[in-house]
């Protein structure tokens, strides 16, 4: 159990972030305790290069520490011992990836087999209510290149030309995708003396095991010291030490964290319930200069007041060159490491799912296996044959390890299916003994349960009495209670679903007996596109997988029996093109896509890349299910999406406005949107606008030269353009009807958000004198970069001449490029102008 009770909450992957001095580069899979008990009794004693053969020696690397570090030098002999004892059991902890292959070998180092992550500053808005694979399916769409990577250890340090302070730090993330293993990678290079040594302390509070002591009163230095023992001869004080808390996991706290609450504390010694120490701590009325780190997935983010939060990060995961090297590492024969990446990247649904570290895990594990040891059998190309093999390759863990005979693989498989479609329903991922009994599973028994599924489903004990458990990863819990439906209906014609409902009229219902399995289908389908955050997205995916009869094959490995009943394929598969026309949300139809993979049907995506292969796209009018196969195809394809043109795909058959409306998915990835001379109108801009407003941090480049826009099209972007999220660097608005109004508009917006457009064309638009002037009022603005501005036949005057150099001279390091031609310019203005070139830090570089 050991091995299985350091596996820790969904960061079971083998990234984590980026860090100084790339000295690891890794790719295996870590399971890493965040425990900090029994272990904290008894100085340490390492091997290799951490070899101490006593305290004394310890005490002596401490003290030089100390001293470099301007910490207080005149420590009692038993603090400093403390402080040795306190480092040395961090690193103990931290410094093994704590992986149960079935190898069973022993733990590997962390910085041997460390690969980084993708770490980037994030925005605190809206939380996405997409499900965490759909989130991980759209950042892969993504560029790496657009956004600043951020140093796992520099995540306190503002970025160049930041001028902040950052006290508390959000890291946000989908489950497997390598949070836990970046807090175990920075603790690991602090406490060997290698980054952040400006920390004195460091103390990892994972939630879960907070949550055991939610009913608890104590005080701060109670509480450090029931997780640190060592720490009680450590006075902690804001004025002596500086430190850092980690708080890892916030999506599985089950505490009650009121930030409105009036109790306020400040003295470290004064008890109170955890959840208000937690509260003050993160607040600032606790220790105001220590440092936090919170961990959580982004469904749980917005638990902490955006006011608390001075930076917010986001882990996105794998790029595809770390996916790479993540299987060159994790797989010591090269050659079928190049083996498994062809046949991941030829699967793209697979090779999305790469992207988090822990699929990258589960996949290495499958394929290694299958291809090394030329078993016979398909491999696997989808995600119900990938984790139904990771599933059989678990259950033989039991039996290398001698597990007891007399507990059948089925009826534990049927039993955990069962508990991970109950959770799942309540939309939850973590659960406790009593939810392991209402499944049938003794908690008495426990052990041998997570001995058979040692990767599948784990123990956590806590300080004090208590268990949590839960399954690795919520895929995994998908994959299982998916299988548990199947087998139900398939064995004993149950629709659990029925079984969610406890009405009298479901109660009658339950009495039905069900003949095919497309009603299960049928029933499912429905029950996910009516789910809010898509919790049942990836379920229904598994589900339609394990009709298929090669999936049938793969779990006869498993069950002995897994019952008949009729079932048309044909059947589900028209019934999942009636909901793709029936105009569900991109986001729907995108899965709906996904489970006609699943089931091998690809017909409509066939035709669709017909249709772009002859280039025949916009002479053909297409059905509603055609435009939804066009956009899972665009989003889908292996080129990441770096230009829309919109031209493309308009023509006799499909007007400009209505592309953009069907096409809004693949517009919002899009980096650099065409739409020049498109005949995009006020209708259009209201569809664009919109998609921008839903992604305001990634478009760079806009195009709207020779559009009829309106005064409504110009002031809906306009608002667009006001976010402080947006980082439009372009704006091509040339010969678009933009009126004073509009002009107004666009420069109010500019000025309230000016730092990142770097283009700005306004040519051939009737602006008049006193929107010139308002222009040039947001050239003055320090914040301004503007670069290039088209004024181009704009009716511009001397007046408007004179405001223009005089913002130029206030502030004229940025414009390289001014196109003034075909405006009624006279000697004065012209003047204006060359005096203005005179000026030593003028950089204009081109002038019309």
């Amino acid at each position: 159990m050991e091995d299985t009770q350091a596996l820790r909450d969904g960061d079971v992957s083998p990234g984590g972030g980026k860090f100084q001095g790339d000295r690891s580069n890794s790719s295996e899979p870590s399971c890493v305790s965040m425990k900090s008990n029994r272990s904290m009794d008894k100085p340490v004693k390492f091997e290799g290069r951490h070899t101490s053969p006593d305290l004394s020696e310890q005490l002596a690397d401490t003290q030089g520490i100390l001293r470099r570090k301007h910490m207080p030098s005149n420590l009692s002999h038993d603090t400093q011992l403390s402080f040795s004892r306190f480092k040395s059991n961090l690193l103990k902890k931290f410094e093994h990836l704590y992986e149960v292959t079935v190898t069973q070998g022993n733990p590997t180092l962390l910085k041997k087999l460390y690969t980084e992550l993708y770490i980037t500053e994030s925005e605190s808005g809206e939380i996405s209510s997409e499900h965490e694979v759909r989130q991980i399916e759209t950042q892969s769409r993504r560029a790496a290149t657009e956004d600043t990577a951020i140093k796992c250890n520099d995540i306190f340090r503002p970025l160049p030309g930041q001028d902040k302070a950052i006290r508390t730090v959000l890291t946000k993330g989908v489950a497997g995708i390598g949070k836990t293993v970046s807090v175990q990678k920075l603790i690991l290079d602090w406490a060997e003396g290698k980054e952040n040594q400006d920390v004195q302390l460091i103390f990892p509070l994972p939630f879960r095991e907070i949550n055991l002591m939610k009913h608890k009163t104590l005080s701060l230095s109670d509480l450090l010291h029931v997780f640190f023992p060592e720490t009680k001869e450590i006075e902690i004080s804001c004025d002596e030490y500086k430190v850092l808390f980690i708080f890892d996991g916030l999506d599985q706290c089950r505490l009650s964290l009121d930030f409105k609450s009036k109790v306020k504390l400040c003295n470290i010694s004064e008890s109170v319930s955890v959840d208000v120490l937690l509260v003050n701590l993160i607040v600032g009325n606790l220790l105001p200069s220590a440092l936090i780190w919170i961990t959580s997935r982004p469904a749980a983010a917005d638990l902490i007041p955006s006011e608390c939060v001075h930076r917010v990060t986001e882990v996105r995961g794998f790029n595809d060159p770390e996916k790479e090297k993540y299987f060159r590492k994790r797989i010591r024969d090269q050659s079928l490491a190049n083996t498994i990446i062809s046949h991941l990247k030829s699967s793209r649904s697979l090779y999305i799912m790469c992207h988090i570290p822990m699929f990258c895990w589960i996949s290495a594990a499958v394929l290694e296996k299958i291809l090394s040891q030329a078993e016979s059998g398909e491999i696997p190309k989808t995600l119900t044959q990938m984790y139904t093999h990771f599933l059989i390759l678990q259950t033989n863990i039991k039996h290398q390890k001698d597990y007891d005979k007399t507990v059948k693989d089925e009826d534990i498989i049927v039993k955990l299916g069962k508990l991970a479609f109950k959770q799942l329903v309540k939309g939850t991922i973590i659960f406790y003994e009593e939810d392991l009994r209402e499944c049938g599973i003794d908690e008495t028994e426990a052990a041998v349960y997570s001995g058979l599924c040692t990767q599948i489903f784990r123990e956590e004990s806590g300080l004090y009495q208590g268990e949590v458990f839960c399954f690795v990863h919520l895929s995994i819990q998908e994959h299982l209670a998916a299988l548990y439906a199947h087998v139900s209906f398939t064995k004993n014609c149950i629709n659990v679903f029925d079984q969610t409902d406890h009405s009298l009229f479901t109660k009658v219902l339950n009495q039905k007996k069900y003949v095919s399995l497309s009603e299960l289908h049928k029933r499912a389908v429905d029950e996910a596109l009516q789910s809010k955050n898509g919790h049942l997205d990836l379920f229904l995916r598994f589900l339609l997988g394990f009709s298929l009869e090669f999936n049938q094959t793969l779990l006869r490995v498993l069950l002995t029996q897994t019952g008949s009943c009729s079932y048309n394929k044909e059947e589900t598969v028209e019934l999942i093109k009636q909901k793709i026309r029936a105009n569900y949300s991109s986001e729907r139809s995108i899965n709906l896509f996904h489970c006609l993979n699943e089931l091998g049907d690809d017909s409509l995506m066939q035709e669709i890349q017909g249709y772009l292969r002859s280039g025949q796209i916009a002479e053909t009018k297409l059905f509603s299910s055609q435009w939804s196969a066009l956009v899972y195809v665009l989003l889908t394809s292996e080129q990441k999406i770096d230009e829309f043109n919109l031209e493309q795909f308009t023509g006799a058959q499909n007007t400009a406005d209505e592309v953009l409306q069907k096409l809004l998915p693949v517009i919002k990835e899009s980096r650099s949107v065409q739409l020049s001379d498109c005949g995009v109108t006020d209708e259009g801009c209201a569809a664009l606008a919109s998609a921008l407003r839903s992604n305001p941090s990634h478009l760079r480049e806009l195009h709207l030269s020779g559009n009829k826009l309106g005064v409504s099209g110009v002031n809906l972007l306009s608002d667009v353009l006001k976010d402080p999220r947006c980082k439009l660097e372009t704006l091509w608005l040339s010969d678009c009807e933009v009126t004073e109004e509009g002009c107004g508009a666009l420069a109010s917006a500019l000025r309230s958000n000016p730092s990142h457009l770097r283009e700005l064309d306004l040519s051939v638009n009737k602006l008049g004198a006193s929107r010139v002037n308002l222009l040039s009022d947001l050239l003055k603005d320090p914040r301004c970069k503007l670069e290039t501005l088209g004024l181009r036949d704009c009716g511009v005057e001397d007046e408007g001449c004179a405001a223009l150099a005089s913002a130029l001279r206030s502030n004229p390091s940025h414009l390289r490029y001014l196109d003034l031609s075909g405006n009624n310019l006279r000697a004065s203005g012209v003047n204006l102008l060359s005096d203005l070139l005179k000026d030593p830090r003028c950089k204009l570089e081109t002038l019309w």
